[in-house]
């Protein structure tokens, strides 16, 4: 009995199984792309457009109402420089209607857990007026906090410089503190922010964002720093259980 050649080329479950092993490969190497990412800014550029492909949004901008939400830093760090790198890949880019926008000139004050974003407000030396660009700045981060739950930080810096006599201010802790409160009555009066969002700090002279003898940026140091967090005002108001039984029904 003479046997049959078998037929040409190889069995069809190869193909199927090479396909596999080809999957299983590129799912690997993008795993180890993933858990070594050796250039921060393509990394989150793609991060950025596989949220963008799978609607996935992994801060928590995504659980409060309104267009600019408080983030984590790491989020937000993440966000800005994918952002900037549609910017330079694209004639425009996409224009984000955020905070920090298509190119954030608003930067990230004080990082930490606790910490969003915002803006800073310059000050001449010992003085604590509002000037016009401050109010043109205060505008628009006022439209910006408007109709949102958290709580909006003020906090007041001088220069490293001792107040001068004859001045309206005794100490650096005095003139920080009636920069925010300058701030804070700006916000409450014109943008018609609710008193009860804002909290006040004030460093004085502790925290110089510069130091040296640069005339330019000792300049930066008369500020007040200004920041929405990630404390919603409702979480603040009386014990956890006088909050529940507020909003209990009669019933």
């Amino acid at each position: 009995m003479v046997e049959e050649d078998p037929p040409a080329g190889v069995p069809e479950w190869v193909v199927s199984f090479g396909d596999m092993m080809t999957l299983l490969m590129t799912f690997f190497i993008m795993l180890v792309s993933f858990s070594e990412p050796k250039k921060d800014e393509k990394f989150n550029a793609l991060v950025e457009q596989l949220q963008r492909q799978f609607g996935k949004d992994i801060s928590r901008i995504s659980m409060t109402h309104g267009g600019v939400m408080a983030r984590q830093a790491s989020v937000a760090k993440g966000a800005s420089q994918g952002r900037a790198k549609r910017q330079q890949a694209m004639q425009g880019g996409d224009k984000e209607p955020s905070v920090a926008g298509e190119f954030p000139r608003v930067r990230m004050v004080r990082p930490g857990t606790q910490t969003a974003v915002g803006t800073v407000i310059f000050f001449p030396e010992g003085s604590a007026e509002l000037n016009e660009q401050a109010r043109a700045e205060l505008r628009h981060q006022g439209e910006l906090f408007a109709g949102k739950p958290q709580k909006i930080e003020i906090r007041g810096h001088t220069s490293l410089r001792p107040t001068e006599q004859g001045s309206d201010s005794d100490d650096g802790w005095e003139l920080a503190y009636a920069r925010s409160r300058a701030v804070m009555r700006f916000l409450v009066d014109e943008m018609d922010i609710e008193a009860k969002r804002i909290r006040i700090s004030v460093a004085g002279p502790n925290e110089p964002l510069h130091l040296g003898i640069d005339p330019a940026k000792m300049r930066e140091n008369p500020r007040v720093e200004l920041y929405l967090l990630e404390e919603v005002v409702n979480d603040l108001s009386g014990t956890a259980a006088e909050r529940e039984q507020q909003y209990a029904s009669p019933n």
